[in-house]
């Protein structure tokens, strides 16, 4: 795993999607995506909630339990709200598009489309930006409108209805998962 690497995709998916999404496509990289991309990106979003949890408050033992607890909902929110995702968008493609894509690609153009989640995440597990993280958002959509263009193939016709509804997805699982998981600390604590 090289972090340059890494660093690069993240860089390039942000300031040229449309390219970025070209490189993807020829690459092929298929289950890869998972270890080189998305599970890397997971783990620097626990970290910096876990550290940022400490910023600026007193060390607490109780503050060491609240730490380990963002950390792991933002972890599994991402992590089953990728999988989550990846799920949907088939099942979108299948009843909608009336096409099977490889779960494969599936998962590349999911685990790519979550890059500005995981940076916003990422941000704001160190710094408070609640309501930018939510405008910021928005780029999202166009990440997924290059994605779908040039690596799904979505025909123009039904381009922007599943771009809307497939960002929609995107950047709702991992919230409702997010949702869940706190709703549930809160209840077995």
């Amino acid at each position: 795993m090289n972090y340059k690497d890494l660093f690069q995709k993240v860089i390039s998916l942000l300031s040229a999607p449309g390219k970025a999404w070209d490189e993807i496509e020829q690459r092929s990289e298929g289950r890869a995506v998972m270890t080189s991309f998305v599970y890397p990106l997971i783990g620097l979003c626990g970290l910096s909630e876990f550290v940022g949890s400490f910023i600026g408050k007193d060390l607490d033992p109780e503050l060491f339990q609240v730490a380990l607890t963002r950390c792991c909902a933002v972890a599994v929110a991402l992590f089953g709200g990728f999988f989550l995702a990846v799920y949907l968008l088939e099942k979108l493609g299948e009843h909608w598009l009336v096409r099977f894509e490889s779960h494969e690609r599936m998962m590349v153009f999911v685990g790519y489309s979550l890059v500005v989640t995981f940076v916003l995440d990422i941000i704001s597990g160190l710094f408070s930006i609640a309501v930018l993280h939510w405008i910021l958002q928005v780029y999202t959509l166009f990440i997924v409108f290059e994605g779908a263009r040039r690596l799904m193939k979505v025909e123009e016709s039904r381009l922007t209805g599943y771009t809307v509804i497939a960002t929609v997805i995107i950047l709702l699982c991992p919230t409702l998962i997010e949702f869940i998981f706190n709703k549930l600390s809160v209840i077995l604590n």
